[in-house]
């Protein structure tokens, strides 16, 4: 695991010393994500500039050092990350005639590409990466991103410089960068809470999409050509067309396989290994099997918390006990956790508010502590539909979608005619008779929240409408108008054949690689942690768009197979309760021990001085949340994310 940075600059006007300063001066803003070697390669007569810092996971002798060069020399790579099948890539080109100098996958990886050139190769890779690769007898320049996004790159011109780096922070150390927030992204952010691919907070920089090469051909000078490799909209139609045919014993022998050989392959290293556990279907079905294929105990890591509602650690420990892994569990007090806060804008470089950012950098802190390199169980959600809001999306359309649009915009009004504070009063009224589900606090509010679904005109629009944070962000950020989305471009949607395969597919494409692997992999990498992720072996990913849904969902839950798996491995007991999720009680900090930090953020002065956001409904979504009368957590986090990054990003520039 790595930083990668570089540059073309195709002014020429700069030599080799000064080209090698500059790149170095980026690659050193990604310390973290290689502390143990750095390297740079230039060549002044066409303006490349390759950096990289190295983490030594594999081949931790000299020979792994980069950018490596390929032996023809026709190569120079700079990579970021780990390709899994690199011995039977390696012994594939062994029989081909190639000898190898040693066993990094990068040297790998640099064969593969004078083999069957850049585009053939990286179908090959199974793995996670993001790599810059120089081709200098086509003076050509080769970016690519895994299949998931589980490695970061972002790229883009300032003026005649081409940049691209790991992470934005290196981006921002090139002189020619300057620093323009795209209010039009920002509007996308404050819908959702993240920055959806390709855009990033920056005008003229993006992110590469997963599963793409991006190419720019110096002799040329066109714009850089963007070319896919792999689609996620491709494979979930194929799925639907051919789904899997046999019975559910196969069905969950055959995923008991897929499972059993991403999780051997991934567990490859020259140094320590250990894994995330948080007692819930996904760690737990990752770690069992890795103990399973390991004849030493599993070094296995959970956080807990003494506020009850958000402590999964007792069921963690349950299971380390159960799969006799060697267990390390650390409670943190609200004070270590709300520590971690001003860390939050150096890690993630552009707005970033999934509260869970907070508990996942405290587990890989106490990891890193043992080990180099951490498995997750991310993906299973998205895969296997374990979200409460799949269930919640399906009952909804199915009670509501028959209904004409203009009848459910009518029954909206109505709901909303009352205030939040009228419905609450009403229900203490009918409390008495009513079920016990229905008696929660502020139901008020759950009942606007439905009334803001009930215009859909689509599943796909209801879902959009479900993930929403800000209802209106156009008119939250000043001059600012919302970009198109995969969740508002029909075509890349493509024709899932339900309601529940157009939710998954939807976070597939934006909520996985955008918040969920963005989260877990700047909050490992910023101390030094490899993360993997053995859900995306794109053959279990494949396989899992070809079940069926009630494969997936039954009974009222999801994971349905994926429970199945486990149960071979776990007493099912020990699994057998509602999802918590990994989250924080931020509502309650923002009244109490945060109000003092997020007052002076918020301060409505502050806001208006800046120019970009509108104080108002701020404001008066503030004032309603500390006075308790609505719980407005997530969007006022989104702001106190934008505010802290903000404060970062100019003291930083």
């Amino acid at each position: 695991m790595c930083g990668i940075s570089g540059f073309l600059d195709t002014s020429r006007r700069r030599g080799a010393d000064e080209l090698r300063d500059i790149v170095l001066g980026m690659a050193n803003r990604l310390r973290h994500r290689g502390p143990d070697d750095f390297g740079a390669w230039v060549d002044a007569a066409t303006g490349v500039a390759l950096g990289h810092r190295r983490l030594s996971i594999l081949d931790l002798s000299p020979l792994g050092h980069q950018p490596m060069h390929s032996a023809s020399g026709r190569y120079a790579l700079s990579f970021n990350g780990e390709i899994y099948n690199v011995r039977a890539l390696r012994g594939k080109l062994e029989d081909l005639g190639h000898t190898f100098r040693g066993h990094s996958d990068t040297e790998v990886m640099l064969a593969c590409f004078s083999r069957w050139g850049v585009h053939q190769a990286v179908k090959h890779f199974i793995g996670m990466f993001a790599f810059a690769l120089w081709d200098r007898e086509e003076r050509v320049l080769h970016l690519a991103r895994d299949r998931f996004g589980e490695k970061p790159l972002y790229y883009g011109w300032m003026g005649k410089t081409f940049l691209f780096a790991s992470e934005l922070k290196a981006v921002r150390a090139h002189p020619d960068f300057k620093a323009d927030i795209d209010r039009d992204v920002l509007a996308l952010y404050f819908r959702y809470g993240y920055i959806p691919g390709p855009y990033s907070i920056y005008h003229g920089i993006s992110k590469i999409l997963p599963g793409t090469v991006l190419t720019v051909d110096l002799g040329t000078g066109s714009s850089p050509k963007i070319t896919p490799y792999w689609s996620m909209q491709a494979v979930a139609e194929q799925g639907s067309a051919n789904p899997f045919t046999g019975t559910e014993a196969e069905a969950i022998a055959r995923l008991d396989q897929l499972l059993r050989e991403a999780v051997k392959l991934q567990m490859e290293a020259d140094v320590p290994l250990g894994a995330f556990l948080s007692g819930g279907v996904d760690s737990s079905t990752i770690v069992a099997l890795m103990q399973a294929q390991s004849a030493e105990p599993v070094r296995t890591f959970s956080i807990g918390f003494h506020e009850k509602a958000y402590n999964e650690a007792p069921y963690a420990k349950s299971v380390a006990k159960h799969l006799g892994t060697a267990h390390t569990e650390l409670y943190v007090t609200p004070e270590e956790a709300m520590a971690v806060i001003p860390r939050i804008p150096m890690l993630y470089d552009e707005p970033f508010a999934d509260p869970s950012q907070i508990p996942t950098f405290l587990v890989s802190q106490l990891a890193r502590r043992d080990v180099t390199v951490s498995l997750s169980g991310d993906a299973g959600d998205e895969l296997y539909a374990g979200y409460s809001a799949y269930l919640g999306g399906l009952r909804i359309w199915q009670q509501l979608g028959w209904i004409p649009r203009p009848l459910r915009a009518l029954r909206a009004g109505g709901l909303t005619m009352l205030s939040p504070a009228s419905w609450d009063s009403l229900f203490r009224m009918i409390g008495p008779i009513l079920p016990q589900h229905l008696l929660q606090q502020n139901l008020g509010s759950k009942f606007r929240a439905i009334a803001s679904l009930l215009p859909a005109d689509s599943a796909g629009n209801l879902y959009q409408r479900m993930l929403t944070h800000w209802e209106a962000p156009g008119s939250l950020v000043i001059g600012a108008r919302e970009l198109p989305t995969p969740l508002t471009n029909r075509t890349r949607c493509g024709n899932p054949s339900d309601m529940l395969r157009l939710m998954m597919y939807s976070d597939a494409l934006m909520y996985l690689p955008d918040d969920i692997l963005v989260k877990v992999d700047r909050a490992a990498m910023g101390v030094s942690l490899e993360t993997r992720v053995p859900l995306l072996d794109p053959r279990i990913v494949e396989f899992a768009w070809r079940l069926p849904d009630s494969m997936k969902v039954r009974d009222g839950r999801g994971k349905w197979i994926l429970r199945q798996v486990l149960s071979r491995y776990l007493s099912p007991k020990l699994i057998d309760r509602p999802k918590m999720g990994f989250g924080m009680p931020i509502g309650a900090w923002l009244r109490d021990p945060l109000k003092e930090w997020a007052e002076a953020l918020l301060d409505k002065k502050r806001l208006k001085d800046r120019g970009i956001l509108n104080p108002d409904p701020i404001r008066e979504k503030w004032e309603e949340h500390l006075s308790g009368t609505l719980n407005w957590d997530t969007p006022m986090w989104d702001v106190l994310m934008f505010q802290a990054w903000l404060d970062h990003e100019r003291q930083d520039m």
